[in-house]
């Protein structure tokens, strides 16, 4: 009997509709909420995949996936990628797959770091180049942590004045700094597995209870677009559970979030008809996983970047 773990806070309705579904099927899979008495060093889990939505916020969690993945688990998602990842450097990598992403820059913390120093900058010219920086981004932008989530820290940005205003209450957060996209259409798109793809109309402007309420229709030819950058993106960092948000302008979809291994599947927020598709989903994905694992091997999923380096290093 193959097993599935569930690891989470506390999330309860996508978690116990994932474990029903999963339970449901009668396939030789079992899913269960994780349960850790003890952590071991080199001990297995117990558990052929592990669906991580908590790891992120408790490090004593992050520190037990990752022993589990490294004897042959397979964790969604890989905690390694995901540990190292952050939203600055998925901009860079988009750019260099051609997705279109807004113009950003990212910003050293306003207050000096724990156990620095201004010596510790020395490499840091200071003042910055303030003025091609803001020639760059241009206004209005926003200001975001360059590895932050759930639109904490946020800010729209007007002029250079509101930006030193804002930017002084930052503290130690590494910010970016990133043009604004005035979009037509806005879309979030789950994608499970590198392969399933749910894209949702979608308006940030409203408040968070309503902001799937949209009425945006893409076209065909314009889904199929869509479809084929969030596949692109997920495939190319490896994640297994994402959401990529896309905001088109002029007709061209700039990806501006698209580092979420843990998005909300809130049935309150996605709506019965979303969460119904993202727990299916799930629950097949998961299955698919537990049935393809193999024991004492690595059974995560590690991105086209990341292949490419392994591959680029055997050439030597």
């Amino acid at each position: 009997m193959k097993k599935v773990g569930i690891l989470h806070g506390q999330e309860n309705a996508f978690p116990n509709a994932l474990i029903e579904s999963i339970n449901s099927r009668q396939m030789g899979v079992i899913a269960e909420q994780v349960k850790i008495d003890k952590f071991i060093q080199g001990h297995p889990s117990g558990y052929d995949v592990i669906i991580d939505r908590i790891s992120h916020d408790v490090p004593f969690y992050r520190a037990w996936v990752k022993n589990a993945a490294a004897f042959g688990t397979a964790v969604i998602n890989n905690p390694f990628w995901w540990s190292a990842d952050e939203k600055f450097f998925n901009n860079c990598l988009a750019t260099k797959i051609g997705v279109p992403v807004p113009k950003t820059v990212i910003l050293p913390s306003k207050d000096l770091p724990q156990d620095t120093s201004s010596e510790s900058f020395s490499n840091l010219a200071y003042p910055l180049d303030w003025e091609g920086i803001f020639k760059y981004v241009g206004f209005p932008a926003y200001m975001k942590p360059f590895a932050g989530g759930g639109w904490k820290n946020v800010y729209q940005l007007n002029s250079m004045e509101e930006f030193f205003e804002k930017h002084a209450e930052t503290e130690q957060l590494v910010m970016m700094l990133q043009e604004e996209i005035k979009f037509d259409e806005y879309y979030r798109c789950y994608c499970i597995g590198g392969k399933y793809v749910r894209i949702m109309p979608y308006e940030p402007r409203n408040p968070h209870h309503l902001r799937y309420v949209a009425d945006f229709k893409p076209s065909p030819e314009r889904y199929r677009l869509m479809e084929a950058i969030v596949l692109r993106i997920c495939r190319y960092l490896g994640y297994d559970f994402n959401t990529v948000e896309l905001a088109l302008r002029d007709g061209v979809p700039y990806a501006i979030d698209f580092c979420n291994p843990a998005p909300d599947a809130d049935v309150n927020s996605v709506g019965q008809a979303n969460f119904d598709w993202v727990v299916e989903t799930a629950a097949n994905y998961a299955i698919e996983k537990a049935m393809e694992h193999k024991d004492d091997v690595d059974n995560l999923s590690w991105g086209t970047y990341v292949k490419n380096s392994v591959n680029k290093e055997k050439l030597y």
